[in-house]
């Protein structure tokens, strides 16, 4: 009985050892399920399914290999080789083979599920832990920034859920992620030619690969000191960074949705995991049409700010926003002749304005510090950003010009070092170079520089090398960067500003956290804004990030300064707006200048791009230049006309198509009965050459156009163009039009240099260069027919120099009515 019951007794261990490695063999085949989508992995920590549960579609590539988490040690990326599932806590445990731990914790949504990192074995020697990659085989639409991949069908995203946890792989030590930049070459005018038939990615938290895409994010363990490459620095010195905590509670959510359904989901992600949620009159930004509000863009002050108020509301537009109200940056103290009484004369504008139901924004270079701030001079404060430091090797005194240092490493980097500015103590001294033997020397300096005070200082005093920026101004550290971004903050909250662009935010690289500092940077902003501006100052910017993509309105890149008014930069707004729609962000054209001289056929050919992409602008220009322009009533009406009709929605999609098209230009019109029309309209261009003939042989020019729409009066635009520029004894005159043999039409004009002759279809005006009316010529005009239209021009110059005459022929289409 004995030897019985021990066999029996045994078989029930037996039995209950194999239950247990049983279950826990189940336990480790992990599969997560939301409404949609399911993620599993083996049991050895490897991803095996990304399903589109509805289509039963594996999204995972066959043959890739991805984790969930990945650790670094010593430069070395180290993956789980066991995952374990404990049900009761509902965390995943991966070991590695290097007999470490990580527990992560996972809550299980509707929509997404979310990790989070709770221990890790030995997290402080972690250089950083690596979300994914987790591979896909989409490859249609990349959000590079978003973290988003999507079909027509199916998306899969993945959001960092909170700011320390950076989308995107650490390729950089530096943390700046990778990007397209249209100036990298020195080049400012547009995107280069080779890059036009490409996707120019901003970023890599999706990624385009072979089989489709891929997603990731990273934590970085920021505990020491680092030096780095940093910014066009060799050696950069990174500050430990410990207010993070280190990589302990990095948290990711993975979601797969329907595609329709992606800005949802996000809304959903934000709302649950307490991420920025701004909202423009009760709807989420990312989805309010009045996140494409245009503006116009003109220096005001207490004196002229009714007159820009007046501009601003006959153009139709909501906002009104200064180029640059600041006499320094750092502690922004306002430009005394326009506002006297500083951020008091601003708060007094921004309820004058708001009175009248116009909002005031200003801009600003972020955590750029002007060399006339407080913040330099005339104590330098000691948050400064640095590339790093060395020590004095000798004692110096007020008026030494060369000071040995010890190590020249962190000064002799020039590539971009624009002030060439050290600090001692309280000391900002300028060098020229440095010696190119030891003993180490800073060369020809200048003492005292910024109003600092020149003074000794001791052997083994500590010498800062200064972060600069091109723009001859310093940077702030992550402390200095936290208590600039709260000043900002403070100037809205003080005087009720609604509107701000952050521009030059890769200034916040100078903290030597790459992007994680420029997002710490608006968070501390946006977070210290009060109620009732949080989430409803529209924000802006020209370079984007993950977590940044919660807090801004919307990118908005483009600038008028590089060419004329339609071809400065066109092919990057164009790019940009394939940018901002594969990254589910609200479109911009970007910055556009009105000038005197600027044509109402070139605002409405902008006008009708912003209705064709659904994209505001920014309209620069000045109270002066507006009063100039001969036709600003027809300008700012029209703008009205077409920011109306796009806000509300009126353009199909088939006439959005063609309105995106540069090629093609469009009037828009109010008919007799109220109803909006949308004309297409037609033109070429020619030219009419000065000709040296035998007397009496024929000097006309040919010109055949090819009419497309109905027959109508003849419409045309002419403009001079002198060998040289204002050019006043060179004219032209007796002008013929003559159009498939009708009578000519003769004008008795003299067109000068700079000078427009310019008709609608209905009279002849002469205008100056910036649209004033010279002279009304009511005349028959000619018929342009359908179909080819054979046009003689004839004319005579008066002058040695000589010219050219362009014309461009007009004709309008047929009308179609929105509603």
């Amino acid at each position: 009985m004995k030897g019985i019951k021990s066999s029996l007794t045994f078989k029930k261990h037996l039995a209950f050892i194999l239950v247990i490695l049983f279950a826990g063999e189940l336990q480790s085949q992990v599969s997560l399920q939301t409404k949609q989508f399911k993620l599993s992995f083996d049991q050895s920590g490897k991803l095996t399914e990304m399903l589109d549960k509805s289509a039963n579609k594996n999204y995972l590539p066959p043959g890739e290999t991805a984790f969930l988490l990945s650790v670094r040690r010593k430069g070395k990326m180290i993956n789980p080789s066991s995952m374990h599932w404990k049900s009761q806590s509902s965390e995943i445990v991966l070991s590695f083979i290097d007999k470490t731990a990580a527990t992560i914790k996972v809550d299980q949504q509707p929509d997404y599920t979310s990790f989070e990192l709770k221990q890790l074995t030995n997290a402080a020697d972690a250089e950083l832990i690596l979300w994914g990659p987790y591979p896909t085989i989409i490859g249609d639409t990349i959000g590079e920034v978003v973290g988003v991949v999507r079909n027509k069908e199916f998306a899969i995203g993945i959001q960092a859920l909170n700011i320390k946890t950076l989308g995107g792989y650490p390729t950089a030590e530096s943390d700046i992620q990778p990007s397209y930049d249209v100036f990298a070459g020195g080049n400012k005018v547009d995107v280069v030619k080779d890059d036009l038939d490409k996707q120019l990615y901003r970023g890599d938290v999706a990624r385009h690969m072979p089989y489709g895409s891929s997603l990731q994010a990273y934590c970085r363990n920021r505990n020491k000191d680092r030096v780095i490459e940093n910014w066009s620095h060799a050696r950069y010195m990174a500050p430990a960074y410990k207010d993070d905590v280190g990589v302990i509670g990095s948290k990711l959510a993975i979601f797969g949705v329907a595609t329709p359904q992606v800005l949802n989901v996000i809304s959903t992600i934000e709302l649950k995991e307490n991420l920025p949620h701004p909202m423009i009159d009760g709807v989420w930004g990312k989805q309010n049409r009045k996140s494409t509000e245009s503006y116009l863009i003109m220096r005001f002050g207490e004196s002229n700010l009714q007159e820009a108020i007046a501009f601003t509301q006959q153009a139709g537009l909501n906002y009104l926003y200064h180029e640059g109200p600041f006499e320094t940056w750092g502690h922004f103290k306002l430009n005394s002749k326009e506002f006297p009484n500083n951020w008091s004369s601003l708060e007094a504008c921004v309820e004058k304005a708001k009175a009248q139901n116009i909002k005031l924004g200003v801009h600003t270079l972020s955590n750029f510090i002007t060399t006339n701030d407080p913040y330099v001079t005339p104590v330098p404060d000691k948050r400064l950003a640095k590339v790093g430091v060395s020590q004095l090797t000798e004692n110096i005194d007020e008026a030494t010009k060369e000071i040995a240092i010890k190590d020249p490493g962190f000064f002799n980097q020039f590539e971009n070092n624009t002030l060439k500015a050290a600090v001692v103590g309280n000391e900002i001294i300028r060098y020229t170079s440095i010696s190119a033997v030891v003993p180490w020397k800073l060369l020809n300096c200048q003492r005292g520089a910024f109003g600092t005070q020149a003074m000794s200082h001791k052997a083994n005093d500590s010498i800062g090398k200064l972060m600069d920026h091109a723009y001859q101004v310093f940077l702030g550290n992550h402390e200095l960067d936290q208590e600039i971004a709260k000043t900002i903050a403070r100037l809205f909250n003080e005087t009720g500003l609604m509107q701000i662009s952050f521009d030059g935010l890769e200034g916040c690289w100078s903290e030597g956290m790459g992007d994680y500092g420029k997002q710490l940077f608006t968070k501390a902003w946006f977070d210290n804004l009060k109620p009732e501006l949080k989430g409803k100052v529209i924000n802006d910017a020209s370079n984007p990030g993950h977590y940044f993509w919660h807090v801004y309105t919307r990118m908005n890149w483009g600038e008028p300064w590089y060419a004329g008014f339609r071809e400065s930069q066109l092919q990057l707004r164009l790019k940009n707006q394939q940018f901002y729609r594969r990254n589910l962000m609200p479109s911009m054209l970007g910055w556009f200048s009105l000038k005197a001289e600027t044509s109402i056929e070139d605002i409405e050919w902008m006008l009708a791009r912003g209705a064709g992409f659904d994209a505001g602008f920014g309209l620069s220009t000045s109270i002066e230049t507006i009063k100039k322009h001969g036709r600003k009533e027809e300008i700012l009406n029209a703008i009205k006309l077409w920011e109306n009709v796009r806000q509300h929605g009126l353009f199909t999609e088939a006439q959005k198509l063609k309105l995106q098209d540069t090629k093609n230009e469009f009037h828009l019109q109010v008919n007799a009965s109220g109803e909006y029309e949308l004309l297409p309209v037609y033109n070429s261009y020619y030219l009419h050459e000065q000709k040296i003939k035998q007397p009496g042989e024929p000097t006309y020019s040919s010109f055949q156009f090819d009419n497309p729409t109905a027959s109508q009066p003849f419409a045309f635009i002419m403009t001079m163009m002198n060998e040289r520029d204002n050019d006043p004894n060179t004219s032209f005159e007796d002008l013929s039009i003559s159009i498939n043999q009708q009578d000519p039409l003769l004008l008795p004009i003299s067109l000068k240099q700079k000078q427009i002759l310019y008709c609608d279809g209905k009279t002849i005006k002469l205008y100056n260069s910036q649209w004033q009316l010279i002279q009304t010529i009511n005349k028959p005009l000619p018929v342009l027919a359908n179909g080819k239209n054979d046009i003689k021009f004839d004319g005579k110059y008066s002058g040695e120099n000589g010219g050219k005459i362009k014309i461009e022929v007009r004709a309008k289409g047929t009308p179609e009515t929105l509603k």
